[in-house]
């Protein structure tokens, strides 16, 4: 995993954070104020976007363009006078954005937020914990993410975590943005239970 859903909702602040936590509250409050427009569409009405994404490539483009900070940052410099970011090329991003096109799924993507919202709605109103996962857990923190989930958080939200790393490079899309270092990362998750 790459994204520490459980930290978007304000993180672990406890009374002695380290400076790592800190900077990761930190983030998670920038994103809650200014960057988490699509979070909340996608969790409260995916279907609205959903007619947009699915009546206009161009709508579909934008939508990706302007997801987050670091990916509008990524997708826009291919496009301008900047030198593409990692892996994100011009074809490469059209090809990704024409993969959602051709096969309708960008309502199908938007409403994956919802059906996770709605389940943990349902367990908080019925009073249930979520289930524990224990199965072993692989995470790797990119330097481009929402926010860089520290150990400590990732271990309080999956106790079975087996493998974490920090990466040098990539962001909230990493496979898509760096899929060698993605594919090595998976990798490295699974070596200790081969």
């Amino acid at each position: 995993m790459n994204l520490l859903l459980a930290g978007l909702g304000g993180g672990y602040p406890s009374l002695n954070t380290s400076e790592e936590e800190r900077a990761a509250l930190e983030a998670v409050a920038t994103f809650r104020t200014s960057g988490n427009g699509y979070l909340i569409e996608q969790n409260t009405r995916p279907q609205t976007i959903g007619y947009a994404l699915l009546d206009s490539p161009v709508s579909l483009a934008a939508w990706m363009l302007d997801h987050d900070t670091d990916a509008y940052d990524k997708i826009s410099r291919a496009f301008v006078d900047g030198p593409p970011s990692d892996g994100l090329t011009r074809d490469h991003i059209l090809d990704n954005v024409a993969l959602y096109w051709l096969t309708g799924t960008g309502a199908s993507a938007a409403r994956s937020y919802w059906e996770n919202t709605q389940a943990a709605v349902a367990a908080a109103a019925s009073g249930q914990a979520r289930p524990e996962i224990k199965l072993p857990v692989g995470f790797t923190t990119f330097p481009g993410e929402i926010f860089r989930a520290p150990r400590s958080w990732a271990e309080r939200s999956y106790p079975s975590l087996s493998y974490f790393n920090k990466a040098e490079r990539g962001g909230h899309f990493a496979a898509w943005e760096e899929p060698e270092l993605f594919a090595t990362e998976i990798r490295a998750a699974f070596k200790s239970l081969r």
